[in-house]
């Protein structure tokens, strides 16, 4: 029985078929179903989890790359709520494409894990190093 670091079975299983160069989706409560893709839904209540706080948990077990983000992100969201959503992010390289192009990554994604993050454009698409 595990008793630290990541807990759940399905994210677990998840980061464990993630391979070099391979993306992982963080997504918020908003996001849409994605039928081709697994999907694991941590979701509980607005907020809980956030984006942030599943990103600062995968750190220690997954080696992140690189990251991509919809540039929407900036201009929806207050300067706070971003400052919060984007400081899990600190130190790794971080690049803005619209909102139509992170789309279009998600299909090529390993899987997707959903959170209660209310950040507008708040998902994130991780990509392994």
């Amino acid at each position: 029985m595990f008793r630290t670091g990541l807990l759940n079975p399905a994210v677990l299983d998840l980061l464990a078929r993630v391979r070099h160069t391979n993306t992982l989706v963080i997504a918020d409560r908003g996001f849409p179903f994605w039928p081709e893709i697994e999907t694991v839904d941590l979701s509980v209540v607005d907020d809980l989890p956030t984006v942030a706080q599943l990103v600062a948990a995968l750190r220690p077990n997954f080696v992140i790359g690189h990251v991509y983000a919809a540039e929407e992100v900036n201009t929806a969201n207050a300067p706070e709520k971003l400052g919060c959503h984007l400081a899990a992010l600190d130190g790794l390289p971080l690049t803005y494409v619209s909102h139509v192009e992170f789309k279009q990554r998600v299909p090529h994604a390993i899987g997707l894990i959903r959170t209660g993050d209310t950040t507008q454009y708040g998902n994130l698409l991780l990509e392994s190093a």
